[in-house]
């Protein structure tokens, strides 16, 4: 029983040693990055946006493209009470004058197709004294439509204008 289960191990070994050598797996796509607020931030504040993602038609490096303009969207809480704005910059801006503005610290695809990213948006400036003075993070998910428009942007529509509705949802972290 033993040199069988000798002969058998060496059998294995034999097998290993004369297949061919396997190559490491291929590197698969980068992972998407971290929307999440550093650690030690907490959550300030949730809101809903509802609004559109405004695109022009303009040329670039002679291509007729949509170039992002900004958003225009109203901000409601969980119980659909208006809480706000946000707009170009970005910018949120509250009802009680506080707000912010940020510039974008990570990016990564929305689950849904035709969905803006999700984002991660380092707070840059402050405004006003309210719920957003202690802001430090705003992210962006659960986004539903604003992608630019797929076709209509050519010479003769340079100039025009495309809204495109979306939702999502802002969370505003800080300290």
């Amino acid at each position: 029983m033993r040199k069988l289960a000798l002969l058998s191990s060496v059998l294995v070994c034999v097998a290993a040693l004369s297949a061919p050598a396997q190559q490491p797996p291929a590197p698969s796509a980068a992972p998407a990055a971290s929307i999440e607020p550093p650690s030690g931030e907490r959550l300030l504040m949730e809101v809903q946006a509802e609004g559109i993602q405004n695109y022009s038609c303009v040329t670039e490096n002679g291509a007729s493209t949509w170039k992002f303009q900004g958003p225009e969207a109203k901000l409601t809480t969980s119980d659909g009470k208006l809480a706000g704005s946000h707009f170009a910059g970005p910018t949120w801006r509250l009802l009680d004058s506080s707000e912010v503005k940020g510039s974008m610290a990570a990016s990564k695809p929305a689950p849904e197709a035709g969905a803006v990213p999700w984002l991660l948006v380092k707070v840059a400036s402050h405004n006003g004294n309210g719920k957003l003075s202690a802001a430090d993070y705003v992210t962006r998910t659960n986004t539903k439509g604003g992608v630019a428009p797929q076709s209509g942007c050519d010479a003769a529509h340079q100039g025009v204008a495309a809204p495109v509705p979306y939702s999502a949802t802002y969370r505003f972290y800080g300290k």
